[in-house]
């Protein structure tokens, strides 16, 4: 028996939450190569080179794409979000996980999936419909189990939390910020124009990047340049587009799959045996992000 093709909203639906799947699984990726790359360079140097890797990769793809500049009405939300989420969250981001322990970091980083649901629904008009509420709940309580697991228990400096805080705000402001440019330009330009954005803000720690590059081992510049071509030009570019179709609360709370995904690719990679409370954290944090992308049951004939 053959069965029925599916609709086109089922299979539009089908592929943005694969797009999604990409970005989440990459970006996971990313805390392991960020280990070797963060040991040799700066916070602003790792995320310049990043961007830099990221926006030669980006410009590439938009040449032989040949798409040209985005729209007008499509630029200060590229804008807003390269300065926001490619320039300040990365920068932030690098430099707070110095100061606190990655326990403590995660924690602090997880508000970022409630402050777009905030965010979303004064500036978008977004509800917030109950299994994305009680999906985040649960997800959040996974993040805080994953943290505390493997928190170092001590007190966290006031200025690394301050800079975790502003990471989650700048990573809820520019999702925020590419919801409306997803209107008027395609997915590859409202990333590789953003990505250029956070780039140019970056150039002052230019200085420092050529320096760093000079005594950097073979292997952290590797993983920098692998930060920025996968994790950052494929996986900001896949998430736009999955972005563009879906409801931006309902695309954060996906990434509460990512510290769930750190887990499993740690055990391998780096040899960190999670523990019983590690591995019932990430079992939330996916069961939360299964209830969030869940709809409302419909009775079929």
């Amino acid at each position: 028996m053959v069965s029925a093709p599916l609709p086109p909203s089922a299979r539009a639906r089908r592929t943005a939450l694969a797009a999604a799947a990409v970005s989440v699984v990459l970006w996971a990726s990313a805390f392991v190569s960020i280990r070797s790359a963060g040991s040799a360079y700066s916070p602003g140097a790792l995320a310049l080179g990043r961007l830099l890797a990221a926006s030669l990769t980006l410009g590439c793809l938009l040449l032989v794409r040949r798409e040209g500049l985005p729209p007008r009405a499509a630029r200060p939300g590229i804008a807003l979000s390269g300065l926001l989420w490619f320039g300040a969250y990365m920068v932030a981001l690098n430099w707070g996980e110095r100061e606190v322990d990655a326990g403590t970091a995660a924690l602090v980083v997880n508000i970022g999936p409630v402050l777009i649901v905030l965010l979303g629904a004064r500036f978008l008009g977004e509800a917030a419909p109950p299994r994305l509420v009680a999906g985040m709940a649960v997800s959040f309580a996974g993040a805080v189990a994953v943290g505390l697991s493997v928190s170092g228990g001590g007190r966290a400096p006031v200025l690394g939390v301050g800079l975790c805080l502003l990471a989650a705000a700048g990573y809820a402001g520019g999702v925020v910020a590419q919801k409306p440019a997803l209107r008027h330009a395609s997915a590859l330009q409202v990333t590789g124009y953003g990505c250029l954005t956070g780039t140019v803000a970056c150039l002052p720690f230019a200085g420092a990047l050529v320096e760093e590059a000079g005594r950097a081992p073979l292997s952290a510049t590797l993983n920098m340049v692998y930060l920025g071509v996968f994790p950052t030009a494929l996986a900001f570019t896949t998430w736009a587009y999955a972005l563009a179709r879906t409801p931006a609360g309902r695309m954060g709370a996906t990434t509460y799959a990512v510290p769930a995904l750190v887990v499993l690719m740690s055990w391998p990679v780096l040899g960190e045996m999670p523990g019983a409370l590690t591995l019932a954290g990430g079992a939330l944090c996916l069961a939360g992000v299964a209830v969030s992308r869940s709809g409302p049951r419909t009775r079929t004939a």
